[in-house]
């Protein structure tokens, strides 16, 4: 159980975690803009978005989604899905051509080149891609994230250790950060639901993956507590070095280039990576939506979005940061309200589905281990559990055999051989 809820929390802090925190302009936009309260802010926000994890992640779980509109489906009418469905391919692609802006302010502040070739590299990079298996290649890049972690926190407690605050006058510093949003509390509420719509897809899927629904919660949790940590250091060793970084596209490297030049190298890189992954898979997605009735049409739709993205993005990373984040936001805060009242609504069917996958999974773990016996009064009680789940018994009785199958794969000593058996059907 430890095992999955650790990669549970560690997948969905990874999606949350992207380009535009690991720059940190979001933190300075959304919280080092109002001062001292904005630290409150992110604090708020973080508590915030524990609770859309574990939402999101025992939704996905309970309906074992393969994608997030049949689990939109099924917890609103209509009208809303379409509403977020809108949202969420609004997302994609805003989400998508930012990055292209923030290829290109990344390599003209570290390597000083032009903002076009960070943005045409980082355009061709992902056109290309496009023609390959993007999920072997976003896993390679993917597996970039705990250096981003890495760096931040090196960052971060670097300047804070190093700071000789004057809180008075760091407050005054503070008010000079440009923002679009009005006060702390409503940054605070407008950056969770901008993490959340951008990291809802993913996050519903990543539950899905998982039968066991409070395995699913307690992974949220813990995604949610690593960001609550993340996201307070980087406010904090932000704040402290306020008249430092103002101004900067990406703030975060320029802390990491006071330490020395060389991590400064190191970590645009991997910026420049977490960038890409970013781009490619907003893009990706949103092809395969716009595609969805005419798969056939794909590439072009790609390459089409990804050409279009790539012009706009000359308005400014910074800029479009300001404008865009906090309208994804706004829509993201509907979002939530319609998640959370689902998840509220829904508390005691989940209880109950728990209690059928867990004594389904350890019949069936007695039916498929070999050292084990397995009566025909289990058998009946397990056929009956099966027909009782929420899941389709079909589906469900599937997913009960590839979870065994895999434990008893795992256990040497099982003498169980899922090659032997012909594995799960």
């Amino acid at each position: 159980m430890l095992k999955q809820v650790v990669s549970i929390g560690l997948a969905f802090v990874g999606i949350i975690i992207g380009a535009g925190f690991a720059s940190g302009q979001e933190t300075m936009q959304y919280f080092v803009a109002f001062g001292t309260w904005g630290i409150v802010g992110a604090l708020v926000s973080s508590a915030l978005m524990i609770i859309s994890g574990i939402s999101l992640m025992q939704l996905g779980s309970y309906y074992q989604a393969r994608e997030h509109l049949s689990v939109l489906g099924s917890i609103s009418n209509r009208v809303v899905t379409i509403i977020l469905d809108v949202s969420t391919t609004i997302t994609l692609f805003a989400v998508g051509f930012i990055m292209f802006a923030g290829a290109g302010s990344n390599l003209r502040q570290q390597f000083d080149l032009p903002l076009w070739a960070g943005g045409g590299l980082m355009l061709i990079l992902v056109l290309l891609t496009g023609l390959l298996n993007v999920d072997r290649v976003t896993a390679v890049i993917g597996s970039i994230t705990p250096f981003i972690f890495l760096f931040i926190v090196l960052a971060t407690v670097w300047a804070i250790v190093n700071a000789q605050p004057d809180i008075a006058a760091l407050n005054f510093a503070s008010q000079e950060v440009d923002t679009t949003l009005p006060n702390w509390w409503i940054a605070a509420l407008n950056y969770t639901g901008f993490n959340v719509i951008t990291a809802a897809s993913m996050a519903i899927v990543i539950g899905g993956n998982f039968l066991d629904t409070k395995v699913a919660g307690w992974g949220g949790l813990l995604g949610g507590v690593i960001y609550l940590i993340l996201l307070l250091l980087l406010a904090f060793g932000l704040f402290v070095e306020v008249e430092l970084v103002n101004g900067d596209d990406m703030p975060a490297l320029t802390l990491i280039n006071q330490i020395h030049p060389a991590l400064g190298v190191a970590m645009a890189v991997v910026i420049y990576g977490m960038i890409f992954n970013t781009a490619i898979s907003m893009f990706y997605a949103l092809g395969k939506r716009l595609s969805k009735r005419k798969p056939q049409r794909f590439y072009p739709i790609f390459v089409v979005s990804c050409l279009i993205g790539f012009v706009l993005s000359f308005v400014g990373f910074k800029e479009l940061i300001g404008f865009v984040y906090p309208m994804l936001g706004y829509l993201g805060l509907f979002l939530i309200v319609v998640v959370s009242a689902a998840w509220v609504r829904g508390r005691a069917n989940l209880s109950v589905e728990q209690r059928v996958r867990i004594q389904a999974l350890d019949l069936m773990r007695r039916k498929m281990d070999p050292r084990l016996r397995f009566s025909t009064a289990q058998r009946r009680e397990l056929d009956r559990l099966i027909a009782v789940s929420h899941v389709p018994s079909e589906v469900f009785e599937q997913t009960l055999t590839k979870e065994v199958s895999d434990e008893l794969d795992a256990d040497k000593d099982s003498g169980f051989s899922s090659e032997s058996t012909g594995g799960p059907q």
